[in-house]
């Protein structure tokens, strides 16, 4: 069965950014999506859950996203098509974890992201630029923010640095598979 069977998107700029090359969208739900909040939290690592609000947001790939019980928002969206994509694969994500909640333990925990600062540490800090970035600063900026994945560092890879690595994998959050 699935959860949410018909919603409106709104596309729009954003009010804060006025003229801005970027958008943001909603699909504005239907249904009431509240009951499986507590199963995204659980299935999205890194996601921050809200239960006074209830409210999810999550990071994934640059855009800013939040569920909320009528509602899912993005945002940092190229064009109308691409917020359309990114809409329906959300809406996609919403309707299988749904299917398979009796396979999931509800998380009803607020989560923190990983601190900078503390990503940064647990790197090489060679500034070797393999992953592409000019330092390992910035690319801990971006495995926090879902951009880069761990396995653009070579060096992580390495006998030298597989306790960090292991560190990483489980406080860094990791997009499924959307659409």
């Amino acid at each position: 069965m699935m959860l949410i069977v018909d919603y409106d998107l709104v596309v729009f700029t954003p009010a804060c950014d006025p003229g801005a090359e970027c958008f943001a969208a909603k699909a504005r739900l239907k249904a009431d999506i509240k009951e499986v909040i507590p199963y995204l939290n659980a299935t999205l690592r890194g996601a921050v859950y809200n239960s006074a609000a209830p409210s999810l947001t999550w990071k994934k790939g640059g855009h800013n996203l939040a569920f909320y019980p009528y509602e899912i928002a993005i945002s940092t969206l190229e064009d109308r098509k691409a917020a359309e994509k990114e809409i329906e694969g959300l809406i996609d994500l919403v309707n299988r974890t749904w299917k398979r909640r009796e396979g999931i333990d509800p998380d009803f925990e607020m989560h923190q992201r990983p601190v900078p600062l503390t990503v940064y540490k647990l790197l090489p800090l060679t500034n070797c630029r393999a992953c592409g970035e000019p330092t390992c600063y910035t690319f801990a900026l971006k495995l926090i923010a879902s951009q880069k994945k761990l396995s653009e560092c070579p060096a992580l890879s390495t006998p030298k640095h597989q306790e960090n690595y292991t560190e990483l994998r489980n406080i860094l959050p990791q997009a499924p598979a959307i659409g």
